[in-house]
This record gives C-alpha cells, sequence and structure tokens, in this order.
C-alpha cells in the first residue's frame, strides 16, 4: 500500500473518516473482509466524485493491486455509462485525457498491467467511444493510430479497442433496439469513409512486424481483421498483399490455426452468390499453395487439423448455400459455375470426413450434410449420376466406420472423451438418415452387407466391429419406412431382408460376445423390433433368456441391470398378447429381484436399483393382470408379489420413531417411500379393458392403502413419506371407484396438517383429480374441507417472503394459479353448493379473491382462469330465475369492473399471448352477462358504469353494439378498445 494512499482518499470528504484500509478486503481470503471491501466501493461507485477519486488511485496503486485497480476501473465505467453522456466539457475532457494517458503509461512502465485490467480499460475507451464520435471526438482512431509506435503493450491495447468496438457496433448475437441500432449504423458508415483504410494499413504493419518478434501480437490482430472484414469492404483484405502474409503464416506453426479462423471468417462474409464462390476458390488457391489443404501432419498437429477442417467447412458450406440460393431464382447458368465448384472440394470433404480424429471428422460433418442435400436437389432434377452414386457409397461407409467406438473408450467411468464421441455419433446418425433418403436401395444394400458379414463371423472380430453392426441395423429400422409390420411393394422385399437379419441376429448367438456396448445394442434392436417377434413368436424364449441371466438383470455391469430393466419392461408390454405361457418362468425368475433391501452403509445390497424396480414390479403386475389364470388366482398372485412389500413398510414404520440417527430416518423414510412407489407403480398394469375390479384385485390395493396411510400420522419425513401417499392416492382415484372415497377424509386430514406453500401445492392436484372423477359423490367431502383448505391456501400465501427471493417468488405465484385452478374445477364440475352451502362471509371471501386473481395479479395464466370462473358463476348465478341471493348485485358491481379493471392495468401487455387469452375470457364473461341479463345490462352500462370512465357518448354507443355482435367480432373489438383507452 503506497503511503500516500490514506491522503488520495481524503480528496474526497466524504471518504475522510471511513477505514480506508477495508479497501485492502480486496486482497483479503475473508468474506467479512471482501463484504467490507465490497460495500466499501458501492459507497464509491454511487459517489458525486467516486469515479475522479478512482482516477486518483490508478494514478497511484502499484501494479500488483490488480483487484483494487479492477474495481476502480469499474467505478469509471460506472460513470461513463450512467453520467458521461450528460456531463459538462470539463468532465468529459478528464475521462479522454485518463484514456490516452493510461495507454501512454501502459506503453512506459515496466510491469504494464495484466489482461484482466486491459480489457477492462479497453471496454472504458470503447464506451467513451460510442457516445464520442464521431461528434465530440473525431480524432478518436488517429490519437489511437498514434500510440502504435510506442511498442508492444501499446499496439495490444490497441486491437483490444478494436475488438471491444467491435463487439458493440457489429455483433450479430446481440439483439439492438431500433435507436442502437441506427446509432451504431452511423458509426460504421463513418468508419468507413473516414479511418478503416488506415485502420487495414495499421493491421497489415503489425503483421508484418511482429510475425517473428511477437506472434500472440499477430494471432490478436488475425482476430480483429477476421471480426472486421464482416462489414467492410472486402478488397481492403482479400487482396495480395494480405495473400502473400496468409500464405506465409500457413507454414508457421504458432500462426497458422489463427490465420485459418481469419481466412474462415473472410470467407463467411455475405456477398452474391457467384461472388462469394469466386473468392472461396481464390482461397482454395492460396491454401493449395501453401501446401495445407492436403496437409497430413501429426498427433500434434491435432488442433490445426481441427482449424483446418473447419475452414474447409466454412468453403464447402458457402459454395454449397451459393448454389441453393442461384436455385431459388433458377439461374441454370451461375448453378452450373458453382455446382464445379461444388464437385472440386468433395475430395477435401472424404478426406476430413475419414480422418481419424474425430474432432476432425466432426468439424466437416454440416459441409457433408449440406452436400448431400444438394445430391437430393439433383436427383429430384434427374441429373443424380454414377460418380454421385459413388460418393454416396463412399460417405456411408465413412460413417459406418467412424460410428465404431474408440477401442480405449472407459464404458464403466465415462468422461469428456466419450460424452464428445456420443455427440459426435449423434451428428454422424445425421448424415446417415440423409443418406437413407438420397439413395434408400443402395444404403440398405450396402448396409445390410456390412450387418450380415459381421454377424456371420462375430467371434472373429472385436466388439467395435459387431457393436456398430447391432446398431446399423437398429438405424436401418429408424430410416427405412415399413421395413416392419404390413408393407407392400419395394418395401416388403426390405422387410423380408430386414426380418432376416433379425433372424441372424438372434440366432447366431451374439447376444453372449461379452461386451457391455454389444449387449446394450442387442436389447435396444430387439425391442426396436418387437413387431418381428408378433410374426415369430418362436424366437421370444431366446430374448427373455437373454433379459433374465447374466446377460441382462444379472449382468455384473450396474448399467447393462439398469437398462435391461427398462427394456424389459418394454418388451413384456408390446408383446403382452404372446407372454401368458411365460408369465410363471418369469415371475419366479424375477423373484429375488423384487425383494426390498434396506441399504447398509447407504449401498443396497440388491442387483437392482429402486428406479429399476419400478419396471420390474410394474412388469410383474402386467403379466399377472394379462395371465389366463381366474380372477381369484390373479388376486392371490399379486397379493404374494405385494404383501412382502407390505409387510417391510410395516417394520419400517415401527421402526422410524424410535431411531434417533438423522441419516439413518431419512434412509428408512426412503425405502417406506420406495415401497409404497412400486405398489403405486403394479397399478399401471389395469386399464378400462382390465380394471382392478375385474381381476379381483381391489381388495389387495385398498388393505395396501390402509398401512400407508399410517406413514401420515409420523412426525418425521413428512415431505417424502406424504409424496409418496399422494402419488399413491392419485392411481387409486384413477384405477379405483367408490370404495375408495373413505380413505379420502383420513387422509386430507392428515395431508393438510401442514400449511406450507409447497405441501398445500402439491395436495392442490389430488383434490382436483378427486372432484373430476366423482363429482357429486363427493359434495359432502368437499364441503367439509373447503373452507379448511382455503383457509389454509390464504395463510400460506399472505407468509411473508422476501421480494428477492425468486424461488419463493415462484412457488407463491404457482399456488396462487393452483388455487384459482381449485375454484375452476369445483365450477366446471357443477357442484358449486360446495360453494353456496358456505357461510355469506366466506362465500364473499372467496369471490372476491377471485375479482382479485382477474385484476390485481400480473399473472395471465391466472387471470384467464379467473375470468373463466367468474363466467361460469355468471351461467349459474346470473339470471333471473333464482340463483344466488345477492349475487346479481356482486355481478354488477366486482365482475363487470373487473372486465374492465383488468385490460387498463399496465401490467396487463396486450401484445402478449397469454394476455389475449385471458381478456378474450373477460370478453366471453361479458357476453354471458349480456345473455343473463338482456337489456338491463346494456342500461347498466349506458347509463351507470361506463360513464364512470369517462368515455364519451359515442364510444359507449360503439362499444355496446360492438358487445350485442357474435363473440369473435366482439373480442376483436376489446383489443382494439383496450388498446386506444391506454394510449
Amino acid at each position: 500500500m503506497p503511503k500516500d494512499f490514506k491522503h488520495i482518499l481524503i480528496l474526497s470528504e466524504k471518504y475522510s473518516k471511513m477505514d480506508v484500509e477495508t479497501i485492502l478486503g480486496y486482497l483479503d481470503p475473508s468474506d467479512a473482509a471482501r463484504d467490507r471491501a465490497y460495500q466499501y466501493f458501492e459507497q464509491i461507485k454511487g459517489s458525486e466524485d467516486g469515479w475522479k477519486l478512482s482516477i486518483n488511485m490508478l494514478s497511484t496503486i502499484n501494479g500488483e493491486q490488480e483487484q483494487v485497480k479492477f474495481f476502480c476501473f469499474q467505478v469509471i465505467l460506472h460513470y461513463i455509462k450512467t453520467k458521461y453522456a450528460y456531463a459538462d466539457t470539463e468532465h468529459q475532457q478528464i475521462i479522454r485525457e485518463f484514456v490516452k494517458h493510461w495507454i501512454q503509461t501502459q506503453s512506459t512502465v515496466t510491469q504494464p498491467d495484466g489482461a484482466l485490467i486491459q480489457n477492462k480499460a479497453s471496454q472504458i475507451i470503447c464506451a467513451v467511444f460510442l457516445m464520442d464520435y464521431p461528434s465530440r471526438w473525431p480524432t478518436f482512431f488517429d490519437d489511437l493510430l498514434q500510440t502504435l509506435n510506442m511498442g508492444i503493450t501499446s499496439t495490444r491495447i490497441y486491437l483490444r479497442i478494436l475488438l471491444s468496438i467491435n463487439s458493440e457496433v457489429a455483433d450479430r448475437e446481440v439483439s439492438r433496439n431500433q435507436k442502437e441500432f441506427g446509432i451504431f449504423t452511423f458509426i460504421k458508415d463513418t468508419m468507413r469513409e473516414t479511418c478503416i483504410t488506415k485502420l487495414v494499413d495499421s493491421w497489415h504493419h503489425i503483421l508484418v512486424t511482429y510475425q517473428n518478434i511477437n506472434t500472440d501480437l499477430v494471432c490478436l490482430c488475425l482476430e480483429v481483421i477476421g471480426a472486421y472484414i464482416a462489414w467492410i469492404e472486402i478488397n481492403l483484405i482479400a487482396n495480395d498483399r494480405f495473400v502473400q502474409i496468409f500464405i506465409t503464416f500457413l507454414s508457421i506453426p504458432l500462426l497458422r490455426e489463427a490465420t485459418c479462423d481469419c481466412i474462415a471468417q473472410i470467407i463467411s462474409k455475405g456477398m452474391d452468390p457467384l461472388g462469394k464462390v469466386n473468392l472461396v476458390e481464390s482461397y482454395a488457391v492460396i491454401l493449395n499453395q501453401a501446401g495445407v489443404l492436403y496437409f497430413t501432419g501429426s498427433p500434434d498437429d491435432e488442433d490445426f487439423m481441427v482449424k483446418l477442417s473447419t475452414l474447409v467447412n466454412t468453403m464447402g458450406t458457402a459454395i454449397l448455400n451459393s448454389w441453393t440460393r442461384l436455385h431459388k431464382v433458377k439461374d441454370t447458368s451461375g448453378m452450373l459455375i458453382v455446382a464445379n465448384a461444388i464437385h472440386d472440394k468433395v475430395d477435401l470433404l472424404l478426406k476430413f470426413l475419414n480422418n481419424d480424429d474425430d474432432e476432425v471428422s466432426q468439424a466437416v460433418v454440416e459441409f457433408t450434410r449440406e452436400y448431400l442435400q444438394f445430391l437430393k436437389n439433383k436427383a429430384n432434377a434427374g441429373a443424380y449420376d454414377v460418380a454421385d452414386s459413388a460418393n454416396v457409397e463412399t460417405i456411408l461407409y465413412i460413417v459406418i466406420n467412424k460410428y465404431k467406438y474408440d477401442p480405449t473408450t472407459n464404458f464403466p467411468c465415462q468422461g469428456e472423451d466419450e460424452a464428445f464421441f456420443l455427440e459426435y455419433r449423434k451428428s454422424l446418425k445425421v448424415l446417415f438418415d440423409n443418406l437413407a433418403m438420397l439413395d434408400q436401395d443402395r444404403v440398405f444394400s450396402r448396409t445390410k452387407n456390412v450387418i450380415t458379414s459381421t454377424l456371420n463371423q462375430w467371434k472373429n472380430l472385436s466388439f467395435r466391429d459387431v457393436e456398430v453392426a447391432i446398431t446399423f441395423m437398429y438405424l436401418l429400422g429408424e430410416v427405412i419406412p415399413n421395413c416392419q409390420g404390413n408393407a407392400t411393394g419395394n418395401a416388403s422385399d426390405k422387410k423380408a431382408e430386414m426380418n432376416e437379419m433379425l433372424h441372424l441376429l438372434i440366432t447366431s448367438g451374439v447376444s453372449r460376445q461379452g461386451h457391455v456396448a454389444v449387449i446394450l445394442q442387442f436389447f435396444e434392436t430387439v425391442v426396436r423390433f418387437e413387431k418381428f417377434f408378433s410374426q415369430e413368436p418362436q424366437h421370444i424364449p431366446e430374448i427373455l433368456a437373454a433379459f433374465l441371466d447374466e446377460r441382462g438383470l444379472r449382468s455384473s455391469d450396474p448399467h447393462v441391470r439398469s437398462r435391461s430393466s427398462y427394456l424389459f419392461s418394454r418388451f413384456v408390454k408390446c408383446l403382452k398378447s404372446h407372454m401368458s405361457n411365460y408369465t410363471e418362468g418369469i415371475l419366479k425368475e424375477l423373484q429375488d429381484l423384487l425383494v426390498l433391501q434396506f441399504p447398509v452403509n447407504g449401498v443396497s445390497p440388491s442387483l437392482v436399483t429402486p428406479d429399476d424396480q419400478l419396471y420390474l414390479y410394474e412388469t410383474a403386475a402386467i403379466l399377472i393382470v394379462l395371465s389366463n389364470c381366474e380372477p381369484g388366482t390373479k388376486q392371490a398372485i399379486l397379493k404374494s408379489l405385494l404383501l412382502p412389500v407390505a409387510e417391510k413398510f410395516e417394520v419400517l414404520l415401527q421402526k422410524l420413531p424410535v431411531t434417533t440417527d438423522e441419516h439413518q430416518r431419512c434412509e428408512i423414510a426412503k425405502c417406506m417411500h420406495h415401497a409404497i412407489a412400486v405398489t403405486s407403480r403394479t397399478s399401471k398394469a389395469f386399464s378400462n379393458q382390465q380394471t382392478m375390479k375385474s381381476n379381483g384385485c381391489v381388495e389387495v390395493y385398498l388393505q395396501a392403502l390402509e398401512v400407508f396411510l399410517g406413514a401420515l400420522n409420523l412426525p418425521y419425513e413428512q415431505a417424502t413419506l406424504q409424496s409418496a401417499v399422494r402419488q399413491y392416492l392419485h392411481r387409486m382415484v384413477v384405477c379405483l371407484e367408490s370404495e375408495v372415497l373413505p380413505f379420502f377424509p383420513i387422509a386430507t386430514k392428515q395431508l393438510l396438517k401442514s400449511s406450507d406453500i409447497r405441501s398445500i401445492q402439491e395436495f392442490i392436484p389430488l383434490i382436483n383429480q378427486i372432484i373430476s372423477k366423482f363429482k357429486k359423490d363427493v359434495v359432502p367431502f368437499v364441503q367439509e374441507i373447503f373452507m379448511p383448505f382455503v383457509t389454509a391456501i390464504f395463510n400460506a400465501l399472505s407468509t411473508p417472503i422476501d421480494e428477492n427471493d425468486q424461488p419463493a417468488q415462484n412457488e407463491r405465484q404457482l399456488l396462487q394459479r393452483s388455487y384459482f385452478l381449485f375454484i375452476s374445477v369445483i365450477v366446471s364440475n357443477n357442484i358449486t353448493e360446495v360453494m353456496s352451502t358456505q357461510s355469506l362471509q366466506n362465500l364473499e371471501q372467496v369471490l372476491l379473491t377471485v375479482i382479485q386473481g382477474a385484476v390485481e395479479f400480473p399473472d395471465p395464466v391466472a387471470q384467464k382462469t379467473c375470468f373463466s370462473i367468474l363466467k361460469k358463476m355468471v351461467e349459474l348465478w346470473g339470471g333471473s330465475n333464482g340463483g344466488l341471493t345477492g349475487f346479481v348485485d356482486f355481478m354488477y358491481n366486482n365482475i363487470v369492473p373487473a372486465c374492465f379493471m383488468a385490460p387498463l392495468k399496465e401490467t396487463f401487455d396486450l401484445n402478449d399471448a397469454q394476455t389475449i387469452l385471458a381478456l378474450s375470457e373477460s370478453a366471453l364473461c361479458l357476453k354471458t352477462v349480456l345473455d343473463k341479463r338482456g337489456a338491463e345490462f346494456v342500461t347498466y352500462l349506458k347509463s351507470s358504469y361506463l360513464p364512470t370512465l369517462h368515455i364519451s357518448p359515442e364510444k359507449i354507443e360503439e362499444y355496446c353494439q360492438a358487445l350485442g355482435s357474435d363473440s369473435k367480432a366482439f373480442k376483436n373489438y376489446l383489443k382494439f378498445f383496450f388498446q386506444n383507452a391506454k394510449t
């Protein structure tokens, strides 16, 4: 810390009494010290003269205190962005002089600021530039160019400033409003007219001067050229003097990658199609002269090969895009020129696509895909020839070969390399799909040859070859339509050939190859072609055996076991009509896998995970339900499946309250949750055709429900246990009828003990489901819980939360939506007696919350629901023949005003699609009032309500006429009406 640092701080009297040492808190590792420093700097930032103080600090503190410097620059940047544009001339001049002084200082000190500070300073200089150029600082670039003779540091700063300027005025990734777009366009036009030529000359000078002195600086300059080429004249760069430099750089290892990037940016510049092709061809000549296009390299050249491949991809896609543009305007002569350029690049495409390095290959995938689209257009025009077909076949074999795993792939512990390869495979699959669409017969024939040849000799091949053969059998099923199921003609032939391949897959014994990748792809493929087994059921036993033995569910690899659980479930579901003969054997094989195991030291001794068991329990239940047994036998088998689960649950239910260790208690609760979950999952075996009642299984699930409800009495792990019970109740509502009704009051009482937002939010879908299914049958139950439930919701919504706590705010909004949906479900299922039988005070309170939701909450989803509720209430109670006492007055005093007040709110965005839906619902609400009250309502609007909104008599008449039109016309009118009202 310099001795005069304290003196500098007290230049501003406001800070003279502060502990200046807090500034060093930014260098102190403790959080408290950092917080103090941060608060201190925030105060400086907000002060009138904080920017001056920061400039003074920067002129005195040493180069090692980078964090302090960084924050000083932040303060200055904040001032420039918020106050500089309106500052007096003197203050603006201070900032400009500071900028010039800083650049000069960096060029003279022995230890200039690091990249972090230089980038921050560049942002400041750029911010000043945007406000001052060209009106207040017309000599900005001349002043900047003069710093180049100060050496490497000033040159680096110059280039960083140019990059910052470009990112502000020309970055296409950043959205601009119309005003910004106009300002930045003016800046670019002015630069093009006044200084771009000087800047380009400076770039050339930097490239030539520093190519043998500082390659980092040259690379930065190439980055600048690549950035600016998008909006400057192409001939300023695409000329002989730069071409010669690029040729030289392509032979210098430290410069060739940046040169490739720069050339790619030049080629990417927007141009007319033929101009773009000429540009690409000229650079192809350059690259050939430099001897790089057919460069093979060594492992040390991997990064350059990727850059080179990316450049080839840019060249290829640029030519193909030019052809597409010419094709759209039917420029046949131009298309012919471009087509020749495309064909000249195919060898390059194949070379890089087939490179041993997957990253190099990946870089030209886009070019390959666009080339295949080009060939597809040729085929549609009848111009697809033998040479094109040969190229397609070559690409196909490259795709198949590149699809193979690397021999060193680590399957148990996949890292970044494996993740990249899987993504790369996805892009190869896209190419395969395109190949198949282009030349289906050839692709099918050649792929089939690879598959059959591999499967016939799989014992002599590596797992890579075997896995890829099975994978492409799977992919053929994806890309060749109607290759299974009913097919005719050519598709029928392919179906027969596909069946031959599947027969070979099953009978060859390849499922015993042993590698995890092979067995996983085997299972994926047989499940993909489940229709084959419907036609050839004699193969089902072999597949079932594979799933059930050490190849599948008993594999030594946990990933294989897990995936097998899911695929086995799918296989059984798809072929359930063929499974009755195997039910007993399968259930016997699954028996030990269905045992619920309590974790020991956090690890389950079971072969399968809890999630896998869910699939297995569902599969077991499907087999039982679809068996040929009598209902009584099905009940007995199902009970034998689920009784051990319930018994395990009861043991844990007794164990949980006496367990003192929190971690152990959590594990017990998880196991109890899983017991409920597997029981719940078995209910998915039932359907509208195979109901619980018709299968004699109602009692099994009701008995389980009685046991599970005991968990709700425990004061421990409530979130975990309540979640499981709720899900079970959801399933019982789906699968059972009135038998389940007596359990709802018991469950509801316990589930609503907690009044926190989340627990209430999660209960509402259940009560809505109950109402929607049982309707009038649950009126007494819903009447009883209605006000306690609504009160619990009100209490949860009124709990104070931090306005900056976004997750809590989101939870509150979801609960509000759910509350209105609850009211909507009551109204739409015609059980409004639930509400009408409440006390008038309670009913009015509920109705007013709906009005509040329609008007006050800036949530169009909730508003739409509220207007829908109000519309339904008007339908039920708004007529002249009876209804709810006092409702008509409520309708005129609250509902009708709500239909006006909500759209007039500033937060009611008439350009938002969801908000327009809410407006439409309010329109239907008003139309319903008109339908129920007729001329009385129109008179009320004309004489009583609309005049209070200060609407002219002519507009009132216009509004009432629109109200009398059809609903669609009235909705359209309302949008126009409120848009005018809000301007």
